[in-house]
């Protein structure tokens, strides 16, 4: 492809990373701005609790079904329509007059991240190849590194500058100058779709259905695991459970084009990927939920200070993102391994800081590592998604990308629910040990990913032994 070719696509790799960074960061940037959304809309604790759930509900329900639209439609068009609904989402977030109309528009918020990120991923296997695509999704990697990392700076630095009373509001409408600037540009720069006749029935209704059934079963008891009270909500999880092997054999048998190609997870690469995926996310996204509780309500961090202690993981996940993209091709899964050791240590060394410095000095001695932790980082997300979708081939790009990423969510309201319930289980015994007890569960959590990369290294050595002892 010529040079004007490769500066269209990487101005187009730029709008959707933009993109991903704009609707990663609303994963985490509200969190700060909580005790302002409070006073200003006088909220109850279920109002700020939908405020956060609703989001990554919503986010998690569309991935899988925006995914196969795009593949089956128009990546670039399901873009448009989500980047103009994400902006006009975050309009009426960010002017909400009471607590009912920041969670509507929160839940459509999240409904348009849902149906954005997987076309993200499905334009860039249909742009990139080989040795270019690591690096796109190196780059990709970076962005999801630092939006979820810098989200608490990020709002923390707003509530700061335009005060408790309207900072909040700044939150969500810092995403208005990014979608204006990103809709004509991606009108532009994305690739048409190639015209090709799909059926009507091609998109799956009742696939689509079960698995909205069955992901919004799982993911309801563990975001909701505070408000709603009682054991029953956790009944929801084997019905759940059920909906979803429900789904899986209508997929199996369903005649025409399916919403998820079960043929996919007979590839090594694709089903040890979205495990990694999946555990390395329940600990990643736990790490900022009780760090951030551990300064701010253990020892009186402002949100702005908090969001500072936090900056060496959103560093060292970005630079590492950018070298893993272009080191991915020549060391696979080996590069993945060696990034979930380095988050493991880092973790370590974070429990060992708490434990020597455990006053208000603990942000400072935790930034080293959180710096390695944070490159560990960098080393998994980006590699792991670029090799489990090595083999998927581009067409169906946009739905293998939405199943990666619903375990990815799924793995998040998880981990965080289970380090959460640690955390405060453990306060009774004071901030720093409650943190290191939340920790031992993240932990656990990137060990279990680290033994599946480690598995598919063993098994990869073992096959290659195979083909030599046979050829």
């Amino acid at each position: 492809m010529g040079e004007s070719g490769t500066d269209t696509r990487r101005r187009a790799l730029a709008v959707c990373l933009v993109s991903a960074f704009m609707t990663g960061l609303d994963v985490s940037i509200v969190n700060v701005a909580l005790p302002s959304i409070r006073e200003g809309l006088h909220a109850t604790d279920d109002g700020l609790q939908w405020t956060l759930s609703g989001y990554a509900l919503t986010f998690g329900l569309l991935l899988v079904p925006a995914g196969r639209l795009g593949d089956a439609r128009s990546r670039r068009t399901i873009f448009l329509w989500a980047v103009a609904l994400f902006t006009l989402s975050s309009a009426f977030c960010g002017f909400a007059w009471s607590m009912n109309v920041l969670i509507a528009a929160r839940l459509v918020q999240g409904m348009a991240a849902g149906m954005l990120n997987p076309q993200v991923s499905g334009l860039i296997q249909q742009m990139f190849h080989g040795y270019e695509r690591g690096r796109a999704f190196g780059a990709l990697g970076a962005t999801i590194g630092v939006s979820t990392a810098a989200g608490p700076l990020i709002g923390g630095a707003l509530v700061t500058v335009f005060g408790a009373d309207h900072g909040w509001r700044w939150v969500f409408l810092v995403n208005l100058p990014i979608g204006l600037v990103l809709l004509p540009l991606a009108w532009r720069l994305l690739p048409r779709p190639q015209l090709v006749h799909r059926r009507p029935e091609s998109m799956d209704p009742v696939g689509v259905l079960l698995l909205g059934i069955g992901v919004a079963g799982l993911l309801l008891p563990f975001i909701q695991r505070h408000q709603w009270e009682g054991p029953a909500k956790w009944l929801l999880v084997p019905g759940a459970l059920v909906v979803l092997a429900g789904f899986v054999t209508w997929e199996r048998f369903y005649r025409r084009e399916p919403l998820v190609k079960l043929e996919l997870f007979r590839k090594r690469s694709y089903s040890l990927g979205s495990a990694i995926a999946l555990f390395y996310f329940a600990g990643f996204t736990g790490i900022f939920f009780i760090f951030t509780l551990y300064l701010q309500s253990g020892h009186g961090y402002s949100p702005l200070l908090a969001g500072l202690a936090i900056t060496p993981f959103a560093l060292g996940s970005a630079s590492a993102a950018m070298v893993g993209g272009h080191l991915v091709s020549r060391m696979g899964r080996r590069l993945v391994a060696i990034g979930l050791t380095m988050v493991i240590v880092g973790l370590l060394a974070t429990m060992g800081a708490t434990a020597l410095v455990p006053a208000a000095g603990a942000g400072l001695a935790t930034a080293l590592p959180l710096l390695v932790a944070g490159m560990g980082s960098g080393l998994v997300i980006s590699p792991n998604q670029a090799i489990t979708l090595s083999e998927v081939p581009p067409s169906g790009g946009g739905s293998a990308a939405g199943v990666l990423q619903t375990g990815q969510r799924l793995g998040s309201a998880i981990g965080i629910a289970a380090a959460g319930t640690t955390f405060f289980g453990s306060l009774g015994e004071g901030w720093p040990t409650a943190f290191r007890h939340g920790l031992v569960v993240v932990v656990s959590s990137v060990c279990i990913a680290l033994a599946a990369a480690l598995y598919d290294l063993v098994r990869t050595h073992r096959d290659l032994r195979h083909a030599d002892a046979t050829s």
